[in-house]
């Protein structure tokens, strides 16, 4: 990554006048700088930053945080109302669906319309069209009205354009959400292999995708930044607001219907993790994962503070330990990969609850989620409870998959109801740090341990040498 700044902004803001009846734009025009007819409404408000030349940065936040306003100012298709900013090289940009598309035009004009717009010349972009054509893979329709596509056409052609102009900074707004899976892969393909020299600026509600591609995040809340840093990090903060903001809405609606809900509880500022000494947990060797009761441990083990900004939930249940370990019972720290191994969940409840949840996600260094799972199906015919002051395990029993060498970490969560409606009462981020030493995976994020691998000999077929 480049030490030299590709876009800054300073004190940027944008504010738009809203009008209650269209008679009051006039008057506002009469009576200028006198009356206001007009309520403001800051879309942005005083945002700064800095991205370097071959950074990749994402920008999160909820419906109308003012991630699409941000972008085009960026892009130059809007003016602030305050502040500046700067851009450095050739912008790409995809933005609102067909922005920049004349709808009465083929797809083959608007290619010419929006690639020389972009700063290419007509003997660049013949050279380039054939390309272009195929990347978008939209057939005949290339020479019909762009009136004429679903939007997933649209956004085939405008991408297509975008990936074949030799930009310096790419622009990416939610657009890409409306393409199909293969034409998806198709360009996080294309994105991975910019992000190897270009600067991309990504907005996405799927944080997973963000923190596959981005390796800072910018979130917008209200218009303003709330936070910036590694983008891993961002995502679980804004993860954990996101529920807490979208329970507490459930509970302001449950209230307006007379319904019962849980009442609002903040986490409690340091649950306590409990790491195991001397302990051998139960084998469960029949079933993918059980709930036992239990005992207390703390004899056996030492006591150490989880970090309180590494999880989120109401706290009435609180994860105590986690850990791994292999068929023999021992705790591991490293995996090669294709061993038997069981994840053990130690957990408290300080309520009665009538039907327990216990989930756990494996993520790469990036807070990619490689895989997961929960114990809602296994229990949906035969919830398991547990009374206030118990104890008890989940425990998780797989073949662990082929992981290429690095760190891994595993984030766990406690919680009541169904798989569709339930209470997150502890969701622990990173509980659990894996040390991978694995060298045998030879493509791919992961790997599956192979029960054979050869080569057979086959007797030619009859009339062939």
């Amino acid at each position: 990554m480049s030490s030299e700044v590709a876009i800054r902004a300073e004190g940027l803001s944008k504010h738009y006048h809203i009008y209650d009846r269209p008679h009051h734009r006039l008057m506002q025009m009469l009576f200028r700088g006198h009356r206001h007819f007009h309520k403001t409404f800051q879309a942005l408000h005083d945002v700064s930053f800095e991205i370097r030349r071959g950074e990749t940065v994402g920008i999160i936040g909820r419906n109308g945080a003012g991630k699409s306003t941000l972008l085009q100012l960026v892009c130059g298709t809007l003016t602030p109302s305050a502040g500046v900013v700067d851009v450095k090289g050739r912008v790409a940009a995809l933005l609102e669906l067909g922005a920049g598309f004349n709808p009465e035009f083929s797809g083959r004009d608007n290619v010419y319309l929006n690639a020389s717009i972009l700063g290419l010349s007509r003997e660049e972009i013949d050279a380039r069209f054939d390309a272009i054509a195929a990347f978008a893979d939209i057939g005949d329709f290339i020479e019909q009205p762009v009136k004429t596509y679903s939007s997933g056409m649209y956004v085939r052609l405008a991408f297509a354009v975008i990936a074949h102009v030799d930009a310096d900074v790419l622009i990416i707004d939610e657009a890409l959400a409306v393409g199909d899976a293969l034409f998806t892969q198709k360009c996080m393909r294309f994105l991975r292999r910019f992000c190897e020299n270009g600067t991309l600026l990504f907005v996405s509600h799927d944080s997973a995708a963000v923190t596959s591609l981005c390796e800072r995040a910018i979130w917008l809340e209200h218009g303003t930044v709330r936070a910036i840093g590694p983008a891993r990090d961002i995502c679980k903060d804004y993860n954990a607001e996101i529920y807490q903001q979208d329970r507490a809405a459930t509970r302001v609606s449950a209230a307006k219907e007379g319904r019962d809900v849980e009442p609002a509880s903040a986490p409690k500022p340091a649950a306590k993790r409990i790491q195991a000494i001397d302990y051998a947990p139960q084998r469960v060797e029949d079933k993918r994962w059980e709930i036992l009761k239990g005992t207390p441990l703390h004899n056996a083990m030492t006591v150490q503070a989880f970090n309180p900004e590494d999880s989120f939930g109401t706290m009435q249940m609180e994860v105590l330990d986690v850990w791994l370990e292999g068929e023999d019972g021992s705790a591991l720290s490293s995996i090669t990969g294709g061993e038997i191994v069981e994840l053990v969940v130690h957990y408290r409840s300080n309520i009665d609850i009538d039907s327990v949840i216990v989930g756990f996600q494996l993520k790469d260094r990036r807070g990619q989620i490689l895989f997961g799972d929960n114990t809602c199906i296994t229990t949906a015919q035969n919830p398991v409870s547990i009374r206030a002051g118990e104890e008890q395990k989940g425990r998780f029993r797989f073949q662990m998959p082929l992981l290429q060498s690095g760190e891994y970490s595993v984030t766990v969560s406690v919680a009541e109801g169904t798989q569709t409606d339930h209470v997150q009462h502890h969701w622990l981020h990173d509980a659990v740090i894996l040390q991978s030493l694995c060298a045998s995976v030879s493509t791919g994020i992961i790997g599956v341990p192979m029960m054979d691998i050869r080569i057979d000999s086959v007797a030619p077929r009859a009339g062939h040498p």
